[in-house]
């Protein structure tokens, strides 16, 4: 099953109406986007998908539907991260039961929690599935890294863990944890998180990328994954060079739902760029930002 986790998994957007509503048809054209793309797998309800502002009978609804899309077209991530144990483990089992290829854990937020509290976070949330727990570290996001040492103890004493989404704005806590783990255990799976690490993470010995830009753009970091396992990094070069021309729309809006919403949107695809309060939509300049961006990358 792990030779199925390598590649293009992109964080897929939850398309949601004016009320916050799941929209079945436009996840449905979503999904189908994404698969026609080339993308080799999806990650559903990660931080893109809005998950923390959604409701748990909301996420347990959209899972399900998209699982019953998707109909093993590829494999499917469900991020389940909540602040506590017991709710992340539920939602473990939902996913497990809706058919989910593996599951994703931020750790938990807001509380500050010491190494031990981290480690058996995970531990217990892995113990308590019999599908595949990745790892998603984003301090950023979550106000504290898992840390190298919890990443390490967990991937040598939790089987059921078998890898990381690592989304962190520095490439050498990537590349020690390829250093650290993969010694004893070198089928870890690591995909980088911010897009425009992707290369390098392959290039140090990860398996792909979780990229947003892959929803509006797929022809780019498609391009850099297949550049780099043909050995071409002329064109995986080029490529990169156009990424990096994309990385200014994260910083349009916080948080960034409306702007990949609206990349989508202005790319030809037909969705809603609604969004799940307290985010906001777009306004008229931040929309005009986005196309103006999307143009100076040649889309």
């Amino acid at each position: 099953m792990l030779k199925a986790f390598k590649g293009i998994f992109p964080p897929v957007p939850t398309i949601v109406d004016e009320t916050g509503t799941l929209d079945k048809p436009g996840m449905a054209t979503m999904i189908d986007h994404v698969i026609k793309n080339g993308a080799d797998g999806m990650l559903i309800l990660g931080s893109g998908g809005e998950f923390s502002h959604l409701s748990t009978p909301q996420r347990k609804e959209i899972a399900a539907f998209c699982l019953e899309h998707v109909a093993g077209r590829v494999p499917v991530l469900i991020g389940i991260a909540c602040a506590g144990t017991a709710e992340t483990i539920e939602l473990g089992l939902h996913a497990q039961q809706a058919g989910a290829d593996g599951v994703l854990v931020v750790n938990p937020y807001y509380a500050k929690l010491s190494d031990e509290a981290r480690f058996t976070h995970f531990q217990r949330v892995a113990e308590a599935l019999d599908t595949p727990v990745f790892l998603y570290n984003f301090p950023d996001l979550t106000g504290q890294d898992i840390g190298l040492d919890v990443i390490t103890r967990l991937a040598r004493d939790v089987p059921n863990i078998v890898g990381i989404k690592d989304t962190i704005d520095n490439i050498s806590h990537t590349r020690e944890i390829i250093n650290r783990v993969h010694t004893f255990r070198p089928d870890f799976i690591i995909f980088s998180g911010y897009d425009e690490y992707m290369l390098d993470t392959l290039l140090l010995g990860g398996h792909g990328g979780i990229p947003a830009t892959f929803n509006f753009a797929p022809q780019i970091t498609r391009g850099i994954y297949d550049a780099f396992i043909n050995n071409d990094l002329a064109r995986a070069r080029a490529f990169q060079q156009q990424l990096a021309k994309l990385s200014p729309l994260y910083a349009l809006e916080q948080p960034f739902f409306g702007v990949i919403k609206t990349a989508i949107k202005l790319s030809g695809v037909d969705i809603s760029t609604a969004v799940v309060p307290p985010a906001l939509p777009l306004n008229n300049e931040k929309t005009e930002q986005v196309r103006n961006i999307l143009a100076h990358s040649n889309l």
